[in-house]
């Protein structure tokens, strides 16, 4: 069956992408793709297999049924799979037997993990994460002596993948103090465990924001979010990167283009309402096409009236109320418009583009919240 909608994903621009990353990035540093949210929206099933394509080999993800799509995404058995964020006590048998890592962060899913490890025979390799000043999840200085106590006690049955942190908003220089206490803490608390026999395999702090903005960080590996599809974490670490360069050229490219068709085209005359409610007066007599997509499909009803699309290379307005499942947009200036006519959401048609940050604007959400909202049931393609 034909979907209302669909997204592409562009192959090259990934590329590209990584490219850039990797030129940028400490030589010798490994980069997580981090592919929570669906892969920001991007969608796990399709983007896994091409990111494994151009040597991805280590994704992360929040929650064990994330890890299971990529799972089964992954077409590399050698690729490395580690969950950040949550994972029921019941899951972590899975998690082991499959050579899935997970953060630690509380002690009660530490002696689980051990506990487990020991009863299948199969030690659990974990990332053990450090409270150093986000104050959200994290082992603090105060249980670190415990900490490194029972790591030691339960070394026959885990293996320390990492010791890792997360930074309060390195996309932002309001934090930066906050920040830089964060790194002296976990420089600190991480001395203190190799100080005490605990060698992690690999440590690791930086997000997208961190990887760009504090290189001294990099270490072993980055978890690459955000900055990967194409986007910056903030304009501000964007207007950071380009300081002092003499090319000032935006070296990512975005991945996504998300696109629709005609669902059928009429006329209105003056005076005539469009839509539910009244919130839309033809001011004149006017040509209208109904597009099959809505809220329901992540098309903002705040974009009623004010969104924008794109079509036969011309930007054209949403006019009236955005529905569940379909909208109306404005084609009086349009000589040729016909059912069928494909309609760009997001992204470029000929010379002319709509931005993911320019969507995200208009509709008041951020890139990320946007693009984790696409519906998981539209397809999406790989463009080469």
């Amino acid at each position: 069956m034909n979907s209302p909608s669909y997204i592409e994903l562009s192959q090259q621009a990934y590329e590209n992408n990584l490219q850039f990353l990797r030129s940028y990035i400490n030589e010798g540093t490994r980069i997580s793709s981090v592919v929570k949210g669906n892969a920001y929206g991007h969608g796990i099933i399709d983007f896994v297999p091409m990111a494994e394509s151009l040597g991805i080999d280590h994704f992360s993800v929040h929650s064990a049924d994330e890890a299971m799509e990529v799972l089964e995404a992954r077409n590399n058995s050698s690729t490395d799979i580690m969950i950040m964020g949550y994972i029921s006590n019941e899951d972590i048998e899975w998690a082991i037997a499959n050579d899935i890592s997970f953060f630690v962060f509380e002690f009660d899913r530490l002696e689980t993990a051990a506990k487990t490890a020991k009863m299948i025979g199969k030690k659990a390799q974990v990332h053990v994460e450090l409270e150093t000043g986000m104050n959200r999840t994290g082992f603090d200085q105060e249980e670190l002596n415990k900490l490194i106590s029972m790591l030691k006690d339960y070394q026959e049955n885990l293996i320390v993948a990492g010791v890792c942190t997360h930074y309060a908003g390195a996309e932002s220089i309001a934090n930066y103090i906050r920040v830089e206490e964060q790194k002296k803490n976990y420089k600190h608390m991480v001395q203190l465990m190799v100080d005490n026999g605990i060698e992690p395999k690999m440590r690791h702090s930086c997000c997208s924001a961190a990887s760009i903005r504090l290189p001294d960080m990099h270490d072993d590996m980055v978890r690459i979010g955000i900055l990967q599809y194409g986007f910056w974490p903030s304009r501000e670490i964007f207007i950071e990167f380009l300081k002092g360069r003499e090319d000032k050229t935006e070296p990512l490219r975005r991945l996504i283009t998300w696109k629709s068709t005609v669902m059928s085209v009429k006329n209105v005359e003056m005076g005539e309402f469009i839509g539910y409610g009244t919130t839309f007066l033809a001011q004149k007599d006017m040509k209208i096409a109904i597009v099959p997509i809505g809220y329901s499909h992540g098309f903002s009803r705040s974009l009623s009236n004010t969104g924008r699309v794109l079509i036969n290379g011309i930007r054209t307005s949403v006019i009236g109320m955005v529905n569940m499942n379909n909208l109306a947009i404005d084609v009086s200036e349009l000589e040729e418009v016909q059912k069928g006519d494909e309609v760009t959401l997001i992204g470029r048609n000929g010379d002319i583009e709509i931005s993911v940050s320019s969507f995200s604007e208009l509709s008041d959400q951020l890139n990320y919240e946007l693009l984790t909202r696409l519906p998981l049931k539209i397809p999406r393609v790989i463009k080469q």
